[in-house]
């Protein structure tokens, strides 16, 4: 519990730092907006390149890791969106943005850490494997579906259109897709552009949680708390015991097992309101559940952490 609590408290006083800031008056709207501005169309594209470029899958690599996290994340987004949608009665924009809070795990901002810190740094290579894939997968669903809601009435063969152009107009997706250029081409990148890219990855982390903070005391759970409730559930809940079972059935090997499950067991992600503010959609929604779900994550991570071999 002690190294839940030391990965997981100061991601909390970062944000923290920045709803007091917002909530003393000492930092603007208008900066969070382009502090939020800056990290999700700048610093952390270049942290998602970055990412991929250096990404080497080893020749131990089982793809049964990637159907037992993905088949976990797809439930959680269709259990999310209908959810919202005949549940809770929201629109169907709404309801993909609410239907993505279930879909994006926090895989590096904690998913990498805990497993660290509980296995060590050997056992991350699943962990890896899982988060090359993470937003590329996540956002190909997410802006699909999202697209494909806001396009009723418009002709069937300008929706794959309008679906690239979005695609190709999100930061983290070029981000990721240079990246992948980037590893497959063995591109070499000189030391001082390197060294600039990473003094931008360094800030990409700490500026969007301290950012958050600000958005958090903007969109203040107000009759959300039902819906808010449920994204808890299906992501802390849902996603891992799916992981689990799939897991379990492919025989995934021990370390593989574990990377798998621990990181489907994460809160939803930054991304999950990224994305809600790329749509303008179900905001106070999404930055509500990032808090209280990472909150309640000490708990369910721990129990997770228990029942793993």
């Amino acid at each position: 519990m002690q190294a839940l609590l030391d990965v997981i408290l100061p991601v909390f006083l970062v944000i923290g730092a920045g709803y007091g800031a917002v909530w003393r008056g000492w930092f603007s709207d208008s900066a969070v907006d382009g502090l939020m501005s800056f990290t999700q169309n700048f610093a952390i594209p270049c942290l998602l390149f970055r990412a991929i470029w250096t990404l080497e899958i080893g020749p131990d690599f089982d793809p049964f890791v990637l159907l037992s996290f993905y088949t976990g994340s797809v439930t959680g987004f269709f259990a999310g969106l209908l959810g919202a949608r005949y549940f809770f009665n929201r629109d169907w924009e709404d309801a993909v943005a609410i239907g993505f809070c279930c879909l994006f795990a926090n895989s590096v901002l904690i998913g990498l850490p805990i497993t660290e810190r509980a296995y060590g740094a050997d056992a991350l290579q699943a962990n890896y494997v899982i988060v090359a894939f993470h937003s590329p997968f996540c956002y190909a669903i997410g802006i699909t579906a999202m697209e494909l809601v806001r396009a009723r009435g418009t002709p069937s063969r300008q929706v794959p259109g309008k679906i690239a152009r979005a695609m190709f107009k999100n930061a983290l997706v070029i981000g990721i897709t240079l990246g992948a250029i980037a590893n497959i081409t063995d591109l070499h990148i000189p030391g001082p552009i390197s060294d600039a890219l990473d003094m931008m990855i360094r800030a990409a982390l700490p500026a969007a949680l301290f950012g958050m903070g600000g958005v958090l005391f903007r969109y203040r759970p107000q009759g959300d708390s039902r819906v808010i409730a449920y994204i808890c559930v299906v992501t802390l809940v849902l996603h891992p015991t799916i992981t689990w079972t799939l897991g379990t059935v492919t025989n995934l090997s021990t370390a593989s097992f574990r990377s798998a499950v621990l990181t489907a067991a994460m809160a939803p992600g930054i991304n999950a309101y990224v994305f809600a503010n790329m749509y303008g959609r179900a905001k106070r929604v999404a930055a509500s559940a990032v808090l209280i779900a990472t909150a309640l994550s000490v708990l369910t991570v721990w129990v997770w952490l228990s029942l793993l071999p």
